[in-house]
């Protein structure tokens, strides 16, 4: 394992080219996830027709890079703007906000940097040491184990993203729906193409990401702005000298609130569909609830900071563990990674770490396992970058976007954004899809329908129907097949345990709140 590693790093190192990106990934991801409102997943969705002009490496090294340091962007809106910058540092407002206006916008910021690193690293090697472990079990799986695992994450996904089982559950359906539009996979025949030449290849990926993530996010600041003016703070304002730095005490004293946070987020991590968001929120509350001095959380505590930005961070390893032992993406960004995975010929799942795997890079053979290696290399060198750069220049950063007027920067955005979904394929039909679907993905947040749960679905549906139409094909017993495979049943069965288990909890919290 650690001989992989090595030979990741000489992969990784080879191409200077391929540091670079890195190197630009963390930036470019800090400023995003520091834009109120924008998210990592919406930066990803913009670049992602740039990486299809990049080696394989370095796009999935860019994007991957831009997805980690995006999640650490956000605690910088957060702390000194009570705005998260992403869903995953909603916990961070908390006691960021508070510490900045008190004159400590420093010493939150760089607590939020440390945390992040810590926690990103820690699920990093879960990641690097899980995946391999678990992909020597998952490739002996044949079509109907994986039918199963389909239908057990959308199970998952749809009944425990949001507040609503019923809204997950739909929105599930509803990008399932749309991943199936296009040619059928066995007799060919076009189906819900509604005449549309565009759709007989299918709904293409990314202008459907930009309207989702990008488009409707637009839509969102600008009814904000009618509304209200987002709350500042001054990021040099500071008490005393002290106040602009994580003491060493201070760490020690978050240091075990930092290793349990760290593999709460990495457990949330692996389950597909929660994510950061969810991560950030049980960390904050468990530490909140084990503290012998809860009533100080809220008020502007380093622990209120180290606690969220440990748990989100360390979310984004173990998110690809399921996309890499069985081809099902743990968050949304591993989805979009899905979709650059298969442009450059790679195929995702467990044979990704066969090291009689032989592919063609640009002009160099290296086996899969070599390949991914490099990846989790560029992931361990993107974290220490965007943590260099976060810990100096993040009140910089702060004040940088502090001074850009919204009324410029979103419809720039916006432009920005119409131009990426047309050079994907350079079709004004993507851009119309791109608008469609910012204006879908706009009335899914006000209704609170789940937009991860529909792109996780979109995604899976192609692989779900193909693997069903192989087991059916395969198979002697019918539908009963599914069932009577002992590995295949298990699957069906967590995913029919979850529902019940949420229903159940729902139930209660209905019955509690009458009563």
């Amino acid at each position: 394992m650690f001989a992989d590693l090595i030979g990741g790093f000489v992969t990784l190192f080879g191409d200077p080219t391929t540091v670079g990106f890195v190197i630009l990934a963390a930036i470019v991801g800090i400023v995003f996830g520091a834009l109120p409102g924008l998210t990592a997943s919406a930066a990803i969705a913009m670049l992602l027709p740039l990486s299809f002009h990049m080696g394989a490496l370095q796009a999935l090294a860019f994007l991957y890079v831009i997805g980690k340091s995006g999640r650490y962007g956000g605690s910088i809106a957060a702390i000194l703007f009570n705005t998260p910058g992403t869903a995953a540092s909603a916990a961070t407002m908390q006691d960021g906000f508070p510490m900045s206006q008190s004159g400590r916008s420093g010493k939150a910021l760089r607590t939020a940097t440390v945390a992040s690193v810590f926690g990103d690293y820690f699920g990093e090697f879960m990641l690097i040491f899980g995946a391999v472990y678990i992909a020597s079990f998952t490739k002996t799986f044949g079509p109907a184990q994986y039918f199963s695992i389909y239908v057990m994450a959308f199970v998952v996904i749809g009944s425990v993203v949001g507040n609503s089982i019923l809204k997950g559950i739909l929105s599930t359906v509803f990008g399932g729906i749309v991943g199936l539009v296009g040619e059928d996979i066995i007799s060919g025949q076009l189906r819900m193409t509604m005449g549309i030449p565009e759709l007989e290849s299918g709904m293409a990926l990314v202008p459907l990401l930009i309207g989702v993530f990008v488009i409707s996010e637009v839509i969102v600041q600008a009814e904000k702005a009618a509304k209200f003016s987002v709350q500042k703070s001054d990021p040099d304002l500071v008490s005393s000298p002290g106040d602009g730095h994580f003491t060493w005490p201070e760490f020690k004293r978050c240091f075990p609130i930092m290793c349990r946070s760290s593999l709460i987020g990495s457990f949330i991590g692996m389950m597909p569909g929660l994510g950061s968001s969810v991560a950030c929120f049980v960390a904050y509350g468990e530490e909140k609830r084990r503290s012998k001095t809860p009533e100080k959380w809220g008020t502007g505590i380093v622990e209120g900071i180290a606690a969220p930005e440990s748990a989100n961070n360390a979310v984004s390893g173990p998110s690809m563990i399921p996309l890499l032992t069985l081809g099902i993406p743990g968050s949304t960004i591993a989805a979009v990674l899905i979709g650059v995975f298969i442009v450059h010929g790679l195929q995702v799942g467990p044979q990704i770490f066969d090291d009689q795997n032989q592919i063609i890079i640009g002009t160099q053979v290296m086996t899969s396992r070599e390949f991914i290696f490099g990846l989790f290399a560029a992931g361990l060198v993107g974290i220490a970058a965007y943590g260099i750069i976060g810990f100096w220049a993040g009140p910089l950063i702060g004040r940088i976007i502090a001074l850009v007027p919204q009324n410029y920067l979103y419809p720039f955005i916006f432009a920005t954004a119409v131009a990426a979904s047309y050079s994907s394929r350079s079709s004004i039909a993507d851009v119309g899809f791109a608008i469609l679907f910012g204006i879908i993905g706009y009335g899914m947040r006000r209704t609170n329908f789940s937009a991860a749960a529909f792109i996780i679905a979109f995604v899976l549906a192609g692989n779900m129907e193909e693997s069903f139409r192989q087991a059916m094909m395969i198979s002697d017993n019918g539908l009963w097949g599914f069932v009577t495979e002992p590995v295949s049943a298990s699957f069906l069965a967590i995913g029919l345990g979850m529902v019940l288990f949420r229903s159940f909890g729902q139930a209660r919290k209905i019955k509690g709140g009458k009563n």
